[in-house]
Parts: structure tokens; C-alpha cells; sequence
């Protein structure tokens, strides 16, 4: 199975930078994007339901604000699609999506940023607990997990250029890094660092008001945490750095 995970940053916006083109040349199985700003409404056709594709959206109250989305191949039929946490302030967001195939639960998540002040920072924190709880009962039902999107959380100082300018700043808090930690405890892993524990200077999302691309500035704030019997059949997880129809790269995930 070949998993994706892309921040589009406005899909309909990346419609017009080759994103269905992208999006046919992936020989993925299963998609997930955040931000795609859009209400399934708003969507014209070819990107509400491409050739070969199925999809759900889960889109924000708020029109051209957050929202979520998935495609999976049409001989690729999931078991249940789940649109939210349940809650309904996390949820007039648009944050959260799963896909359950058997076995299998996969979360794509658009986690709050935080970066607007304290309230924005507990919501975030609000927002992770809730997740968290959700996927300890799921451990505990026998369910393997996996978990992707966008964190907006490096988990490392590894993770981020220049941590030492970040200290004390929302994506860096010590709170946030320690619901990854959280995480960890219910027995995930970060697949990336996983396979590659000493990499630095590898992102996921540079800044366009700081040209971050150009000088490689930036956060790796994307990624695949997976459970124990997951992570016995990856194959491998890439990051396509080369791909910039977004401020983020699309991740990769491959497993047996």
C-alpha cells in the first residue's frame, strides 16, 4: 500500500500548478491533503472525483479556511470513512478525517497551528488530546493506526532549521513536542526519524514570506507515525521535496 500526505495549501490553487497531473503520476493508493480551503460544493468535478479516484472532504465552516480531504483508488473500498473528532468546535474546523480499511485505521489530520496566541494554543493542545484518546482506544481494541498530516509541531530540535531563533515560539513548545511524546507512549513511531535517526537539514515546509526553499529554512512538520505491526511492513517513507505546487512537500509512506 502506498500512502500519501500533502498540505496543498488550497487545492483549488493547486489545481491550476498541475495538481491533477501530480495527483495521476503517484501511483498511490490513498491521498490525504490538508488545507484544501474548499467545501465539497466549490470543488469542480475533476477535483471533487478524478478519473479512478473516490474521495471525502471534510471542509471548515469558515469558506477558504482549513478543511481536509481524501482520495483512494475506486478498487480500494475502505471499511468506514469518519469525518471529524466529534466534537464540535474541533470539528466546525475541519481537521480530521479516517479512513479504516479492515484492520487498519489511518488518520489525516490537519492539527491546529497555535500560532495566534495562548487560546490558539491550548485549542491545539485541546485538539491533540482528543486525538490521542481516540487512538488509545483504538490500540487497546486491537486496531493498527497510523496517524499523518500536518503536525505543526517539530518534534526535534533536528527538525527545524535554526531552533535556537524558535525557542518559546508556537510549533517548538515544549507542550506541544510532548503530545508527540504522548504518542510515542501509545506505542507509535515517527517513521521518518525512524528510518533515518540522525538526518538534519531535511523539511517539509519552508516559509514563502522568507524564500525558506531557497536557503532550505524550514520545518519538518509533516509526516507517518505508525504502530508496531505497521511499522514491521514499511517499505520505505520519502519526502518530495522537488514537488512546489504548496509551501509543503508531499510525504510518502510504502508499506508490504
Amino acid at each position: 500500500m502506498h500512502l500519501v500526505s500533502y498540505n496543498v495549501n488550497g487545492l483549488r490553487a493547486a489545481k491550476g500548478k498541475g495538481f491533477l497531473d501530480w495527483l495521476e503520476d503517484q501511483d498511490a493508493d490513498v491521498v490525504f491533503l490538508q488545507e484544501t480551503k474548499a467545501a465539497p460544493l466549490q470543488l469542480p468535478g475533476d477535483l471533487a472525483r478524478p478519473y479512478g479516484w473516490k474521495s471525502a472532504f471534510f471542509a471548515a465552516q469558515n469558506p477558504g479556511y482549513s478543511g481536509v480531504g481524501a482520495y483512494w483508488r475506486d478498487d480500494l473500498e475502505p471499511d468506514e470513512v469518519v469525518k471529524g473528532l466529534g466534537v464540535e468546535r474541533f470539528d466546525a474546523e475541519g481537521r480530521a478525517l479516517m479512513l479504516r480499511f479492515d484492520d487498519l485505521v489511518v488518520w489525516g489530520c490537519y492539527f491546529p497551528n497555535g500560532g495566534r496566541g495562548p487560546e490558539r494554543v491550548a485549542f491545539k493542545l485541546d485538539f491533540y488530546d482528543t486525538l490521542l484518546e481516540k487512538i488509545a482506544a483504538q490500540r487497546a481494541a486491537g486496531l493498527r493506526v497510523v496517524v499523518t498530516g500536518d503536525f505543526n509541531v517539530a518534534h526535534r530540535d533536528a527538525d527545524l532549521a535554526e531552533p535556537h531563533k524558535h525557542s518559546g515560539r508556537a510549533g517548538a513548545l515544549p507542550e506541544e513536542r510532548a503530545r508527540l511524546d504522548r504518542l510515542a507512549e501509545l506505542g507509535l513511531t515517527d517513521v521518518f526519524r525512524h528510518l533515518n535517526p540522525d538526518a538534519r537539514d531535511v523539511y517539509t515546509w519552508w516559509s514563502f514570506k522568507t524564500a525558506g526553499r531557497r536557503t532550505n529554512t524550514g520545518w519538518r512538520i509533516d509526516t507517518f507515525w505508525v504502530d508496531p505491526a505497521t511499522l514491521s511492513r514499511v517499505d520505505d517513507m520519502e519526502i518530495d521535496a522537488d514537488t512546489r505546487m504548496s509551501d509543503h512537500a508531499p510525504i510518502h509512506l510504502f508499506l508490504d
